[in-house]
């Protein structure tokens, strides 16, 4: 079976990359605006705080081979959260 759906490139866009890498060439642009954000401190990327504000600059997760399978892996986590009712 094909993953290709796994992989989307924007190479057009006008940030792209939107990170610092090595090689563009591998660069998923699929989770443009990373939907684990909300997930604080569970997300397992590499962000620190400003301000009190969650910082992802220097995390490459989603824009990376596996960061498909990382982020699907937590996304029960964060449907989760957004489900629950205030």
């Amino acid at each position: 079976m094909s993953e290709n759906y796994k992989f989307f490139q924007n190479n057009k866009c006008e940030y792209f990359p939107c990170h610092k890498v090595g090689d563009s060439k591998d660069f998923n642009c699929l989770f443009c605006f990373c939907p684990l954000y909300m997930l604080k401190d569970k997300c397992g990327g590499n962000f620190k705080y400003k301000n009190d504000i969650k910082d992802c600059s220097d995390c490459t997760i989603p824009h990376s081979k596996g960061g498909y399978d990382h982020i699907m892996s937590k996304m029960k986590e964060v449907i989760n959260i957004g489900s629950k009712k205030t």
